[in-house]
């Protein structure tokens, strides 16, 4: 019986010092580099567009103030009313700054008579400086009153050219050609700076102006190609991109984008609605990245693709994607044109598995 008991006890030691061996084993074996077949970023020009709706606006608006208080006394415009540039649109009483005026027409009579006294009690002391007649003192004295008396003649003149200015903003003319769209006054109502009185607008150039979506906003460009239609009328019209807003701080997550308009009929009024395609593209120009369809790796609702570091190890970067065209998807973020990704593997690929490029396409 001891017998037996020594042999199991012999066997299960046996088998515990098998076990532990191949564990080390297993912990000291290192899995081989997956062979992996790599690929990089094309650039490609993408011919995708969309429709957004939008308005028509005039390139050219104006809402017209003035920088003094007073009554107005004469409108002299109407609504709907076209107005060339520089014509008279609203007065202003200007009863305050004539007395003023005569203030300072008085002030500079005033001046330029004690300057020209100075000037001349200078030209004589300096006279009798230089004979020898007049001390340094006294030369010196006469000096200060002279440069005192032109400094206030300069003074009355600025203050004549200050109420010079104010007297523009009492004839508010318009600084262009166009239409007036708005009258926010009356004849006897008070003026007040910058209180808008009028408001005009350009008739000769339009733009469409359109709120664009964060998912298509990073594939406009200046310079693209629109294609608007006019909904009341039907009409179609064609632009360039002018403007790409790169902020939606203030419009929930809208980007504003205008387009200047070409050959704009006098049935186009600012304020009708359009529906504008916009083109992705600058014609000539590659904007966006594209990867092959393989190489997408998808977990739930995240997408990406592998790339390899320095080290040779997979990378796998999640991506944000557009449009698919003959197996080539493009990227909207997360990789750049001329980078290199992984687009087949030999073996279970895994974010941080070393990695062994068979060949590169």
């Amino acid at each position: 019986m001891k017998i037996i008991q020594s042999i199991i006890i012999a066997a299960i030691a046996l088998a515990t010092v098998r076990c532990g061996s191949g564990d080390q084993d297993q912990r000291g074996t290192q899995l081989p580099p997956v062979e992996v077949s790599m690929a990089t970023v094309a650039s490609i020009t993408t011919e995708g567009s969309f429709t957004a709706s939008g308005k028509i606006e005039a390139r050219k608006s104006a809402n017209l103030s003035t920088r003094i208080m007073g009554n107005i006394t004469q409108l002299h415009v109407h609504v709907g009313e076209q107005v060339k540039e520089g014509q008279l649109l609203v007065s202003i009483s200007s009863a305050d700054l004539k007395a003023k005026k005569g203030q300072v027409e008085a002030s500079i009579s005033q001046a330029k008579a004690a300057f020209e006294s100075a000037k001349k009690d200078h030209a004589r002391f300096k006279s009798l400086y230089e004979k020898g007649s007049a001390s340094e003192k006294e030369f010196e004295g006469m000096t200060t009153q002279y440069e005192m008396a032109k400094a206030g003649l300069e003074a009355a003149n600025q203050m004549m050219k200050e109420i010079q200015a104010q007297f523009a903003f009492t004839n508010i003319v318009a600084p262009f050609s166009g239409l007036v769209t708005n009258t926010f006054a009356k004849v006897g109502d008070i003026a007040a700076p910058g209180m808008p009185l009028v408001a005009i607008e350009g008739t000769t150039l339009f733009q469409a102006v359109v709120m664009v979506p964060e998912t298509e906003i990073i594939q406009i460009q200046k310079g693209a190609i629109a294609n608007i239609i006019v909904k009341s009328s039907g009409n179609k019209l064609t632009g360039k991109v002018s403007e790409v807003s790169r902020s939606a701080k203030n419009t929930g997550s809208q980007y504003l984008v205008k387009i200047d308009l070409d050959n704009v009929d006098k049935d186009i009024l600012p304020g009708m609605f359009v529906n504008v395609t916009l083109s992705k593209t600058i014609a000539g120009e590659s904007i966006a990245p594209a990867i092959d369809e393989k190489a997408l790796v998808r977990n739930g609702q995240l997408t990406g693709a592998y790339t390899v570091d320095d080290n040779n190890t997979a990378i796998l970067r999640w991506l944000r994607l557009g449009k698919t065209t003959d197996g080539m998807v493009e990227v909207l973020s997360g990789m750049k044109p001329g980078e290199k990704y992984i687009v087949s593997s030999e073996g279970k690929l895994f974010n941080g598995a070393t990695v062994s490029v068979k060949k590169s396409l």
